[in-house]
């Protein structure tokens, strides 16, 4: 079957990825910046991006930015944050017409990534500061985005249980960085960051639409001048001692109870049993017809609802589950006895085989869009290991009943977490 594939083209300071495509009417172009997520640098990067996208040195207020992107017949300008694995994640995104479906001559591709390249190397700075209203706003911006998860119990009980798992490790570190560092930024210190990140991480330029390879070159090699380095990598395997479960509750005044559980499975992306481990979680509790969603929510009406999850690049599996304060044990239990059961290759061939159907057919429906395609791909980047969308699949349809027991025997329970309601349960 034919999948999209990536051109990888490497140049002295980053590599350029180009997926050549007829499927869209649009160019996708993201630059994504990658560094070891740390105490120190990560809510210094969790505000840059954000004043980057504010203004420019040709653009020096946010209207006038905006106004020019309208220019380019609508295109789509925004950042992004995340987190793989120990990695922290900056995306600078465009998606603009391809010219070609225009009657207007203007060359759009090469107008977008100029534009692209004013953002990421002529920020709006005066005396080696960015502009200090603007830092503030994003500032305040930047604090309001780290209350929210705590206002959302769902997205909080979440990174809590992570918290508590990872206690000493970077992945513990939130994507939005940490609220009580915010206030100490100043204009300077994010310019300093800025003048690091830029000579210093690991820089992967992404353009996915009907491209012309050559044009696409000469612009790349005159408007991104990146310079050479030697980006910082890390061991995504973190080295553990199986320990005693951490079991913690926490109390607040919330009506529905957040049950997280987080498993180590020893299984990072690339490794030989990944695949075996995607479809152990789509039977355990990665779809609808899993046996969290069955057995948890459905037959004991213990869970509004319940999921597993994988975090790819740092080897966990984690469980969340909305429940009443006072079925938390025999919910953890029955979460238990479920993981207990894949490990003894009690589930049946028709799970395996409805489970890979819904993985392949969300893997195509990834791929149906040009953003889909980019995430894809990056899991090569941050890995380090190359492995085509068409073996993907391939790979995944040939699991076996046997890979996914040995898979389960790898994963252990490290902690259990319970936020809970001030009565009841408490």
């Amino acid at each position: 079957m034919s999948v999209a594939s990536e051109k990888i083209t490497k140049y002295g300071g980053f590599q350029l990825h180009t997926v050549k495509t007829e499927k869209f009417k649009t160019n996708n172009i993201v630059v994504k910046w990658r560094t070891p997520i740390t105490k120190e640098n990560v809510t210094h990067r969790a505000l840059l991006p954000y004043v980057m996208q504010n203004s420019t040195e040709k653009y020096p207020t946010t209207a006038k930015l905006r106004s020019y992107i309208e220019e380019l017949y609508g295109a789509t300008f925004f950042i992004d944050l995340a987190k793989k694995g120990e990695y922290h994640i900056v995306s600078f995104s465009l998606e603009i017409v391809n010219e070609k479906f225009l009657s207007d001559p203007t060359p759009l591709l090469k107008k977008g990534l100029e534009f692209l390249a004013e953002v990421i190397f002529h920020p709006n700075v005066t005396d080696n500061g960015f502009d200090q209203n603007v830092i503030e706003n994003e500032k305040r911006a930047l604090k309001q985005r780290i209350q929210s998860i705590y206002d959302d119990k769902m997205r909080y009980s979440n990174q809590r249980v992570i918290d508590v798992m990872c206690e000493n490790e970077p992945y513990a570190l939130s994507v939005y960085g940490e609220k009580e560092e915010v206030d100490s930024i100043t204009p300077q210190s994010l310019y300093s960051y800025y003048q690091k990140a830029l000579a210093e991480d690991q820089i992967d330029l992404y353009m996915v639409g009907d491209l012309n390879e050559e044009e696409v070159a000469s612009y790349i090699e005159e408007l991104f001048p990146f310079k050479e380095r030697t980006a910082k990598s890390i061991d995504r395997r973190t080295p553990h001692e199986t320990r005693e479960v951490k079991e913690v509750r926490e109390v607040q005044d919330i009506k529905q109870g957040k049950l997280n559980m987080g498993f180590r499975t020893q299984i990072v992306y690339g490794d030989p049993e990944y695949f075996a481990l995607q479809v152990l979680n789509g039977i355990y509790g990665g779809f609808s017809h899993s046996k969290l969603f069955i057995n948890v929510r459905e037959k004991e009406s213990l869970a509004y609802y319940a999921a597993s999850r994988l975090e790819s690049h740092k080897g966990l599996l984690l469980i969340m589950s909305g429940i009443d304060n006072q079925n938390y044990e025999k919910a953890v239990k029955i979460i238990k006895e479920q993981m207990d059961l894949m490990k003894k290759g009690e589930f049946s061939d028709q799970e395996i085989m409805q489970t890979k159907a819904v993985i392949h057919n969300q893997m195509l429906e990834t791929l149906d869009t040009s953003r889909g395609m980019i995430e894809l791909f990056y899991h090569n980047s941050v890995s380090d290991k190359y492995i085509e969308m068409g073996e993907w699949l391939q790979q995944m349809s040939k699991v076996s009943k046997e890979e996914i027991i040995e898979a389960a025997k790898k994963i252990e329970l490290d902690t259990v977490y319970f936020l809970t309601g001030s009565e009841g349960n408490a």
